[in-house]
């Protein structure tokens, strides 16, 4: 009954949550260039308070790379650009508080401080290697399209992975000053049968603590490339299923009875290739797949072993990116959801970067979606707009995405409903839904219709034993099992409350059944005996 599209609820729900959006100040807001929604248990957009306003976009000037052409700076390099080009990736690295930038079309990869301000420049690096080495003996960077860092648990060194794309390899370098990084281990196209691919192009990479390394290269689509610390192949990590369509059942089926030429000439159903990851503190590592409006494995969460915890055939349902996206009112055009990066904050917040829109939807660890923000506008220099929005990074309460054509990275902050959002969702995860109630309680007074509110008040009144107030709660929010859970409760209260009434009440109707029988069992017996006489007198 619950699961019943209500419309008149439907109605109001979207009416208050559209009245909390614009009762706000407006001004508080009017410099973003995008509207803020979240979805509603029907899959419908709502409009939805501002969790991230834009707080500045940062350009190569800004980061201060004008210092590259300055001959008495000790970053000067000649001839260096002043200016980022077609930057693929960023990343924050939390222990040692330093961003790193894959500065890509300029073959180099820049380390920036938590101002974003360039501390160090390096183009290539030193040591044993053969490949690219330039006159002064440093083997130069080849479009360099993903960068991880890491201190090391066994050296206490940090180590610098660079996924080198022209140049068919991955880097694990040290730092050794703000211009020269040491090679340590270099990581080549796999010399064995199990990798068929004739091309090594890794465009992103990540480790884990164990210092094994897992590189995304381009048409490997059984997962990503995993060597160990020691450069030794180990197979494929991840791998992504295959989408289950219309037309790979309807293939399935025909191959039954094919033969085997048909078979020989039929088109293969091969897995998609992830475009991304990212590892959290616990070792998961987390995929993103780039295909347009995919659903199967567009973002898995993978335990050692390689298999997502998340998988849906276990009967959980999980979304990511824009339901069934296909259309954008608010520029009159269509579009297809590609999800292109993902990063985790150190709080378990993941953040899945939408090429197609210039999007960040935002989870928590859980997979429930938070919040929606960015845009994307290939048409003008909009500020806060994407135009080749290529990776996103969180540090802090600060979410920064990186724009390939643009050359420029936005940094978001939180406003005032994300600080008390992400407070609430933190303390939710928990299990701490008592402390959570207030600060929901402020959620739903900047957003009436944010439905993950009512859930955290129906978890705290179930906590505080109200159970009545629960079943409201998740009524309101259309959450199925809890509501289920609740009632459960509340029968069990209602039965425990009134259970002497309804023992005394049993006892009483159980007597007065039993009176009513002994009764009705006398007044048959008066009957009988009336009949009798009747036939007596009768005769």
């Amino acid at each position: 009954m619950l699961r019943i599209k209500n419309s008149l609820k439907k109605i109001l729900c979207v009416s208050m949550a559209a009245a909390a959006a614009l009762s706000m100040t407006m001004t508080s807001f009017a410099a973003e260039p995008y509207e803020s929604y979240i979805y509603d248990t029907w899959e419908d957009a709502i409009p939805s308070q501002n969790a991230y306003r834009i707080d500045r976009t940062v350009t190569g000037a800004d980061m201060g790379l004008a210092r590259l052409a300055d001959p008495t700076d000790a970053l000067y390099i000649e001839g260096a650009s002043t200016s980022l080009s077609n930057p693929k990736d960023l990343f924050f690295d939390p222990d040692e508080k330093i961003f790193w930038v894959a500065d890509t079309d300029n073959n180099r990869v820049l380390r920036l401080d938590l101002d974003l301000q360039v501390t160090g420049v390096y183009t290539g690096v030193w040591g044993s290697s053969e490949i690219n080495v330039g006159e002064d003996g440093e083997s130069k960077f080849a479009s360099p399209s993903g960068i991880y860092s890491k201190r090391s648990l066994y050296t206490n060194d940090l180590y610098i992975y660079i996924a080198d794309y022209d140049n068919s390899r991955v880097l694990k370098a040290t730092v050794d000053s703000d211009r020269k990084l040491s090679l340590v281990q270099e990581y080549t196209k796999p010399d064995t049968e199990l990798y068929q691919v004739e091309t090594f192009n890794p465009s992103k990479v990540i480790a884990d603590l164990a210092e094994n390394v897992y590189a995304v290269c381009s048409s490997v689509n059984t997962g990503s490339v995993q060597f160990n610390k020691d450069g030794e192949f180990q197979g494929f990590y991840g791998a992504n299923r295959v989408e289950v369509t219309a037309a790979v059942v309807a293939q399935k089926l025909w191959r039954k009875i094919a033969s085997n030429e048909q078979i020989a000439g039929m088109t293969r159903n091969v897995p998609v290739e992830y475009a991304n990851f990212d590892v959290d503190d616990d070792g998961f590592i987390y995929t993103v797949t780039e295909a347009a409006n995919t659903t199967t494995d567009a973002v898995k969460k993978l335990n050692p072993a390689g298999y997502n915890i998340w998988d849906n055939a276990a009967g959980d349902e999980y979304t990511f990116g824009d339901i069934a996206a296909e259309y954008d009112a608010t520029t009159n055009s269509s579009y297809s959801t590609r999800l292109t990066d993902i990063v985790v904050s150190d709080n378990g917040i993941i953040n899945v970067l939408d090429f197609s829109t210039g999007r960040v939807f935002q989870y928590d660890r859980n997979a429930n979606l938070l919040c929606i923000f960015g845009t994307k506008n290939s048409t003008n220099d909009q500020r806060g707009s994407f135009s080749n929005p290529n990776a996103v990074e969180a540090y802090g309460n600060n979410i920064y995405v990186i724009d390939g054509s643009k050359n420029d990275i936005t940094v978001y902050s939180e406003t005032t409903f994300g600080k008390l959002m992400h407070q609430a969702v933190e303390l939710y995860d928990e299990g701490r839904y008592t402390e959570a109630k207030p600060i929901w309680e402020d959620v739903i007074k900047r957003d009436g219709g944010y439905p993950l509110a009512y859930i955290g008040l129906g978890k705290a009144a179930l906590n505080e034993g109200e159970y009545t107030k629960a079943l409201d709660y998740f009524e309101t929010a259309y959450d199925q099992d809890d509501y289920d859970k609740a009632f459960k409760y509340a029968r069990e209260d209602f039965v425990e409350e009134n259970f002497t009434v309804m023992i005394v009440v049993l006892i009483v109707v159980i007597v007065w059944l039993f009176v009513l029988a002994r009764l009705h069992k006398k007044n048959i017996y008066l009957i009988k005996g009336r009949i009798k006489k009747k036939e007596k007198e009768g005769n």
